[in-house]
């Protein structure tokens, strides 16, 4: 068996995730061959489990609290409790990164309801679970406009929608009807025709009068990238270059009459948006306050200001 499972990793090669925690071991792994998982979690097999992450930029760990906070929020709502406090947790995860001597990448970590048996309730699992991984990946800014289109998968309910949990089909079926229709992904439309977001990250606006606008979070998850930027944005006020920065509700008519387009998320940060549905948006170029919006990500990133 562990033959088996090292034949899977070249051994040429640097390990894709070279270190891994698990409360079921009780520390951390470095052999990617005994990266696993109990068959019997009730993540496995009901996806009962919630996660989050954080990006590892230039050696440091950026914005972990505010992910983490949202992590237990997530649980709370999943109704799992954690193994350990807050504080703990925060510490195997720094712990963790320092072990896979990762300088770039992204930090992931999952609560779950933990082993026990293959039944639908957790009762007969008795503890939970906590496992965290170090992914080893290249990112940088994303400068090339992408091409996206309107989902035909339904959108989670808000209460599904609005927490991190493991329960992610609808998100892969419309990346991949995305992908078969040769768009980038996809962009959801709530049952009230307003724009709602992307299968894994959110979506924002810039319109002709140059404002910035973000689709409120009630319906969809509160993206720590998103809330950065509706934070940072308006030094572009300040500047003159924006108008205003604010969270409503949009339909797909004034979206796709927007000036410019962007998803947001962790590792891109900004992804410009120049066509959906076969349409441009705007002039169908990358737009130069989308990227000014990625500069000051970026910035904030590589800065690392403190409470970041």
């Amino acid at each position: 068996m562990l033959e088996k499972l090292h034949g899977k990793w070249n051994p040429g090669k640097k390990p894709p995730y070279p270190a891994m925690y698990s409360s079921v071991f009780g520390g951390i792994i470095l052999d990617p061959a005994m990266m696993v998982i109990p068959m019997d979690d009730h993540m496995v097999h009901r996806g009962h489990g919630v996660f989050d992450t954080a990006i590892i930029l230039d050696g440091y760990l950026y914005e972990l609290d505010v992910h983490l906070d949202r992590f237990l929020r997530s649980a709370s709502k999943a109704r799992i409790s954690s193994p350990f406090p807050r504080a703990t947790l925060r510490s195997i995860l720094i712990q963790l990164t320092v072990a896979s001597k990762c300088k770039k990448g992204t930090l992931r970590y999952w609560l779950t309801a933990g082993p026990g048996d293959f039944l639908l309730s957790p009762a007969g699992c008795p503890t939970s679970a906590f496992y965290a991984v170090v992914i080893d990946e290249d990112f940088s800014q994303c400068k090339e406009g992408v091409k996206v289109i309107t989902s035909s998968i339904p959108m989670k309910t808000p209460l599904f929608a609005t927490s991190k949990n493991v329960n992610y089909l609808p998100n892969v079926l419309s990346k991949m009807e995305a992908e078969d229709n040769g768009a980038f992904a996809s962009i959801w439309i709530d049952d009230e025709g307003y724009i709602a977001e992307g299968p894994n990250v959110n979506v924002a606006f810039i319109t002709h009068d140059k404002e910035l606008i973000s689709p409120f979070f009630d319906k969809i998850l509160s993206g720590c990238t998103a809330r950065r930027l509706l934070e940072l944005a308006p030094k572009l006020v300040e500047q003159g270059r924006l108008k205003s920065v604010r969270t409503a509700n949009l339909t797909v008519e004034e979206a796709k009459g927007a000036a410019e387009m962007m998803y947001v998320g962790s590792t891109l940060p900004i992804l410009p948006i120049i066509t959906w549905d076969e349409k441009p948006i705007g002039d169908g170029t990358v737009g130069e306050l989308t990227m000014a919006l990625s500069d000051l990500l970026w910035e904030d990133m590589v800065a690392g200001p403190e409470p970041q």
